[in-house]
């Protein structure tokens, strides 16, 4: 069951390889992730886990492209335990095999079928490979080389070799190389599923470490991460790193495992692997700071515990897997059918489509019968009614008639109102005047109100537009669109003037006789108690307003007052009598003056609450009325007639075939979607046959 998960990990490995290690990838798989500097023999390392030497080597950068590299036992059985399996790696050279032979073989991932028993040949297929993505110049690359390695003598196990890290360029490197290499290693060693072998040299301090100090950035309290400390050989006599291994450095949750490479002496002298092996065993088991704990250090122990976090990795993280799996393929799937298939219909067909769609689409979102409704934001019919009850009716609430009427005002259109001969009481035709005034004032927040939702019917065109139907045939939804919103704007006319016309008609008749409008009585009285109050007789004795008691009249306008100073006493006055005598031409521009009295007082206040009165019930039947009409003749109508509109602008057209050539962004985007709904049914079977 061991070995079939990480055979599981390797084949979803294999299938997801094409969508590459960026962001592309759905799936974060559980592996084992190597980094280190250039100097801290990390690939010694890896060609010790494997056996064999089929790294590239040389100077300057060698690793360029990740390895993902899957070791795979080729013996192993479900009967077989993990000593065995370590016991494999000894047997070569007890039976002397020649290090090319039929047990062990190698495959790339980019090269299906080929088999390569020649290591040598395997680390020449790498290189080629690298430079064939990276060319020859020391540049780097983040896509990675599948390789597997199927042998009897290594625990199946899964790597991914990450360039060394580097500071200072050489050569015709990049000047940027360490911001680059940092990059890549952060890809993958980011991943919450990436568990992190940094390799250190143990000659050095640990605390200098490049592998450890990057992996340190993504995993600060060390729970993913595992050391492995190199050249242990090559310590100052007296000197060892059982500190370190105790943990009493810089703590690891999985801890450190010492491990000797070959040197370049015995990699020049032809030094076998397994041959270092042996001499590694007997290191540890007959240094004095190791022995006792010689059967936690080597590299066989290093693979078998790489072997065990693996696995352990692999269980906790299959069913989350499984399910990323699912959710990424049921989206692509969703978008692939949303973006349409490959063999388009005939134009006319096409055009007929989205057509029908796009009306189905605009009258939903008005009607409030979307597929989907947003829970955050209003939307469609809803913003419509939220610009006539909220916005529009606000407006003309705002609306005062007496923010621009002043009472001089009014006063000078009494007059103006009443003629040669001034009228005895308070005129009709004056107060139609300056009601008719305020009414006009109407218009301007109706004729706002049409262009609010003309702004609120673009509005939910491009909300409809954002699909990715409309937007695989660019032409056409340009098309529609400019229709669309062409079709809106000559509706406006006949909105524009049906409102206009609405307003005008409430100017043109002032009904003085609407049951609501305050009487002409009523007025006067309202007015005389506010400027003259009764006053009511009162008990001496209890203080309480007598029974039927005669309230004192209100005064009465003395015609004959000489304070009034005549008729237009209130608009001018002179008390030069020399001036008065003269009678002097009235000014060029005559206009109202000095302090009213108090009939015009009187007169003013019952024309103001008459307009008050007027303006509310004008207001009352504005706010119902004019909705009522922008529905009428801009919504309602572009409900009903643009489908019809849409068929006679672009299916009739001449040029159907321009109008459905498809987006090249849409069809690069349906190959990319098919590749993905493709490798991840594919992973998908994989993950659940286990």
């Amino acid at each position: 069951m061991d070995e079939t998960l990480i055979a599981t990990i390797n084949k979803l490995q294999d299938a997801l390889a094409p969508l590459g290690a960026g962001s592309a990838s759905p799936v974060d798989l559980p592996q084992i992730t190597v980094v280190g500097s250039q100097s801290s023999g990390k690939s010694s390392v890896l060609e010790n886990i494997v056996g064999r030497d089929f790294l590239p080597r040389g100077t300057g950068i060698v690793t360029r492209r990740p390895l993902v590299l899957q070791l795979i036992n080729r013996r192993a059985t479900k009967n077989q335990s993990n000593q065995d399996l370590l016991n494999l790696s000894q047997e070569s050279e007890v039976k002397g095999q020649s290090e090319d032979n039929a047990q062990e073989w190698g495959e790339f991932l980019h090269l299906p079928g080929k088999k390569f028993f020649n290591f040598e040949e395997i680390r020449q297929e790498i290189v080629n490979e690298t430079d064939a993505k990276t060319g020859k110049n020391q540049g780097i690359s983040s896509v990675p080389i599948n390789l597997r390695i199927y042998s009897p003598h290594v625990l199946t196990l899964t790597l991914v070799d990450l360039p060394g890290l580097t500071k200072v360029p050489v050569g015709d490197q990049p000047k940027d190389i360490e911001k680059q290499i940092k990059d890549i290693l952060l890809k993958f060693i980011s991943k919450p599923n990436a568990i992190i072998l940094s390799v250190n040299a143990a000659n050095t301090d640990l605390a200098n470490s490049d592998g450890l100090k990057l992996a340190r950035e993504v995993d600060p309290e060390g729970t993913r991460t595992i050391g492995v400390l190199t050249k242990v050989d090559l310590m100052d006599q007296g000197t060892d790193v059982i500190d370190i291994l105790a943990g009493r450095v810089i703590p690891l949750r999985y801890g450190y495992v010492p491990v000797i490479n070959r040197g370049q002496k015995d990699i020049e002298g032809k030094k076998t692997i397994r041959a270092a092996l042996q001499d590694e065993k007997s290191f540890f088991e007959n240094h004095p700071s190791y022995r006792s704990k010689a059967h936690y250090c080597g590299t066989p122990y290093l693979a078998k515990k790489l072997n065990s976090i693996l696995l352990h990795h692999i269980k906790q993280t299959l069913p989350e897997i499984k399910l990323r799996i699912e959710t990424a393929l049921k989206k692509y799937q969703n978008e692939l059918a949303q973006l349409g298939p490959e063999t388009m219909d005939s134009p006319n067909s096409i055009v007929l489509s989205i057509i029908t769609d796009f009306c189905k689409d605009y009258n939903g979102i008005l009607e409030g019968e979307a597929k989907e409704l947003s829970s955050m934001e209003l939307s469609g019919g809803a913003r419509i009614s939220f610009v006539f009850h909220e916005i529009y009716k606000n407006g003309i609430n705002a609306l005062d008639p007496f923010d621009q009427i002043k009472d001089t005002d009014i006063r000078t259109i009494m007059y103006n109102s009443s003629g040669a001969a001034p009228s005895l009481f308070v005129g009709t035709q004056a107060f139609e005047v300056l009601v008719k005034q305020q009414i006009h004032r109407f218009e301007d927040p109706s004729v706002r109100c049409i262009n609010l939702i003309f702004d609120e019917l673009v509005r939910i065109l491009t909300q409809i537009l954002q699909n990715p139907k409309y937007s695989r045939y660019p032409a056409l939804k340009e098309n529609l669109s400019n229709s669309f919103i062409e079709f809106l704007r000559q509706a406006l006319i006949p909105t524009s003037q049906f409102v206009t016309d609405i307003i005008r008609s409430e100017e043109t008749y002032i009904n003085t006789a609407h049951p609501d409008l305050l009487k002409g009585s009523q007025a006067m009285a309202i007015v005389q108690e506010r400027l003259h109050p009764r006053q009511v007789q009162v008990d001496p004795k209890t203080g309480k307003p007598l029974p039927n008691a005669a309230t004192s009249p209100a005064p009465s306008i003395n015609e004959d007052d000489k304070s009034s100073g005549g008729f237009f006493g209130g608009f001018f006055s002179s008390k030069n009598k020399k001036r008065l005598a003269a009678m002097e031409a009235p000014p060029a521009v005559l206009k109202a003056s000095g302090a009213m009295t108090d009939r015009e007082t009187q007169e003013t206040e019952v024309i103001k609450l008459l307009i008050q009165s007027y303006f509310t019930i004008v207001k009352r039947t504005v706010a119902d009325i004019i909705p009522k009409a922008i529905m009428l003749k801009l919504i309602i109508r572009s409900k009903n007639e643009i489908q019809k509109i849409l068929l006679e602008k672009l299916y009739g057209a001449n040029d159907l075939n321009d109008l459905v050539k498809e987006n090249e962004i849409t069809k690069q985007r349906r190959q990319e979607c098919l590749k993905m709904v493709e490798v991840l049914k594919h992973a998908n079977d994989i993950v659940s046959s286990v």
